[in-house]
């Protein structure tokens, strides 16, 4: 029983990705949300169930220990949530103010020499995700959703678990769901209250668009905060 609430409890910990927190809220600013996060999810299954009973009924011991080396590390965690915590303060305090004017000066003068070639103004990534083309956030959910520590720590207790195949098969399935969760209640809000989840999409657009910054500098302290305890929890 308790192996089994440790693995519980690591798909909630899998859940607080930093990577599908971005993914998330960059998906749900873009038109056909919905759409997007289909894709993005499908992507995402795709994988991590796939390469989980992969992991979990073929590659034991030092083999699923060699695929873990291929993970971000936990000191790579920490390094990036110092990072990011740092972009969160430059962002709050506005010291980054001279480096944007730059930057957007030579946006300006890029996109009016595209404009006067005829050339489209925007990337072809941007242009594919704002038609809501789920084939682009299905192949981001494919290369974001390799199984990170906490998941190579659950397979390994569902492998020690030893429950049957049918029982492994349907933890490897039921932790996949649980740490995609971030995606699937506003999915599964679209289906039962659809008027009121894209209301709340339309509110958190505008919230967004009035104190965008802010967002931002949250934003990156938030997933900073998260991958420096993901990092310290996995070196513990």
């Amino acid at each position: 029983m308790s192996d089994l609430l440790d693995i519980f409890l690591l798909s909630l910990l899998a859940m607080f990705n930093p990577s599908l927190l971005a993914a998330v809220t960059v998906m749900l600013l873009l038109p056909s949300p919905k759409r997007l996060m289909l894709g993005y999810l499908l992507g995402a299954y795709l994988t991590s169930i796939t390469v989980g009973l992969l992991i979990v009924f073929t590659l034991h011991g030092s083999e699923a220990e060699s695929t873990s080396r291929h993970t971000i590390s936990p000191a790579e965690d920490i390094v990036i949530g110092v990072l990011a915590l740092t972009i969160a303060l430059v962002l709050r305090t506005g010291r980054d103010q001279s480096l944007r004017e730059r930057r957007q000066q030579k946006k300006d003068a890029k996109l009016e020499a595209k404009r006067q070639a005829g050339k489209p103004s925007e990337s072809l990534s941007l242009r594919m995700l704002g038609k809501g083309d789920p084939k682009v956030t299905f192949a981001v959910g494919v290369a974001l959703s390799f199984p990170g520590v906490s998941y190579l720590a659950a397979l390994d207790k569902m492998h020690k678990l030893d429950p049957g195949t049918a029982a492994t098969v349907l933890l490897v399935i039921g932790f996949c769901l649980i740490q995609q969760l971030l995606l699937e209640v506003p999915l599964i809000g679209y289906v039962l209250a659809p008027v009121r989840t894209q209301e709340r999409i339309a509110g958190f657009k505008a919230w967004v668009a009035r104190s965008g910054r802010t967002a931002a500098a949250t934003s990156a302290g938030v997933i900073g905060l998260l991958l420096i305890v993901r990092g310290l929890i996995d070196l513990s």
